[in-house]
């Protein structure tokens, strides 16, 4: 499927999809945000409430077959909102034919574990990290976990948690577009 999506689910960690969201259309890429459910209404983690750019049906009303690399499914975490995407079949199906096609995944906190690693062998031999606590589903998925704040893999970025939000977002920026791009978005959270 062309494009960056990143999808939210009641309960997912706010943070992690907004920092996201910014530094990826901060440098450049049309990032969008799609609720699963039949509204645009979205509830973090933290009782704030978020407009998706898309409700599941518009996003279903433009979904392709193909996929590139540079083409991302963005699993922000947050406990319940990685359960609640993993639950979410339609979204499960989207995410194989995603990566089949050869599409790039991103996943940070809870996601890697409780959405990527719950794909079968999907992913078995990938490296990735997650929020701790939660590295044992990712060995019984045959999922090398790496104690680090983010981890490319290929076409998989891996985030530990919020704390790492921004880490995670400036490495997906970079393996969509390239390190220049990432490091200049970068500069300019520093001050001078």
């Amino acid at each position: 499927m062309k494009g960056n999506y990143i999808f939210l689910a009641d309960g997912f960690e706010e943070v992690e999809a907004i920092a996201t969201l910014d530094i990826l259309r901060r440098g450049g890429v049309d990032a969008k945000t799609v609720s699963i459910y039949d509204n645009s209404l979205v509830e973090g983690a933290h009782g704030m409430q978020f407009i998706s750019d898309l409700s599941w049906e518009d996003f279903e009303e433009i979904i392709h077959e193909d996929a590139s690399p540079e083409d991302y499914l963005i699993f922000p975490g947050g406990m319940p909102g990685a359960k609640n995407l993993a639950e979410f079949a339609p979204l499960m199906e989207i995410l194989h034919k995603h990566y089949a096609a050869g599409g790039g995944v991103a996943a940070i906190c809870a996601s890697p574990a409780v959405v990527l690693a719950a794909q079968g062998d999907m992913f078995k031999g990938a490296r990735m990290t997650c929020y701790d606590g939660f590295e044992s589903a990712l060995a019984t998925a045959g999922i090398t976990h790496v104690e680090a704040g983010s981890v490319v893999d290929g076409r998989i970025v891996t985030g530990r948690g919020p704390g790492y939000a921004t880490e995670f977002a400036l490495d997906l920026l970079a393996t969509i577009k390239d390190r220049d791009t990432s490091s200049a978005v970068s500069a300019g959270f520093t001050p001078r």
